[in-house]
């Protein structure tokens, strides 16, 4: 029986999140446009939160979010405007908080697939955030210490597309304490994501590239 994800829309156009509900609800998820969506997401599992980056409001929502550790985010990208290209948009949403990054102009059944498939913990972002992601700068200092067997083995089931809960509940902490151990791991390697720091142990070689991973897979 499918997994029924509760959704948040925060975009500034009604006319939108009555798109986006039209998209999601016949496949039996719950779409809301909540007033206070800290409080929504803390009470709702699982709980995938659309955010459209059009002000500084949404920017700091994403963030809050993000320290807040109750749901997933999906940041939705206007086109290119003459502050930053999507690209450079998406990296700073991934490096803020969002779990997938995704065009506002995105046709509905991407929408759906982005929204479930970041609801069980994995990261949809398009080609170009990637590359840019995987191109950006490492932070100065040289290269960060190698993380005991333990916490490697948190890095390799984050990149095979563990979900924090799962993760939690394989290793015996709360969600709460998991995220606050995962978020110290990321303050070590010098990055602040899930992707940066999956990135980076890869860059690292502390795991074996996306390309092997997928071929070991039964």
């Amino acid at each position: 029986m499918p997994v029924v994800v509760h959704v948040a829309v925060v975009d500034p156009l009604p006319m939108f999140r009555r798109g986006v509900a039209t998209v999601l609800s016949p496949a039996g998820h719950r779409v809301e446009t909540p007033e206070d969506v800290l409080a929504w997401a803390r009470s709702r599992q699982p709980a995938v939160v659309l955010v459209t980056l059009s002000s500084q409001q949404s920017w700091d929502l994403l963030g809050a979010l993000h320290d807040a550790g109750s749901a997933h985010v999906v940041a939705l990208l206007e086109e290119q405007t003459a502050e930053q290209t999507p690209s450079m948009a998406g990296v700073r949403a991934v490096r803020a908080g969002a779990t997938s990054v995704l065009s506002r102009g995105s046709e509905g059944e991407a929408v759906l697939r982005t929204v479930e498939a970041t609801a069980d913990g994995l990261a949809v972002l398009p080609a170009e955030v990637l590359a840019a992601l995987a191109s950006a700068s490492l932070p100065s200092g040289g290269s960060p210490n190698r993380p005991a067997e333990e916490r490697l083995s948190w890095l390799r089931q984050l990149a095979a597309g563990t979900t924090v809960a799962e993760l939690a509940g394989r290793v015996g902490y709360s969600e709460r304490a998991m995220f606050r151990m995962l978020r110290s791991l990321y303050r070590d390697m010098g990055v602040q994501t899930r992707m940066q720091a999956v990135l980076r142990a890869q860059e690292l070689g502390w795991l074996p590239p996306a390309a092997d991973r997928l071929s070991r897979r039964p």
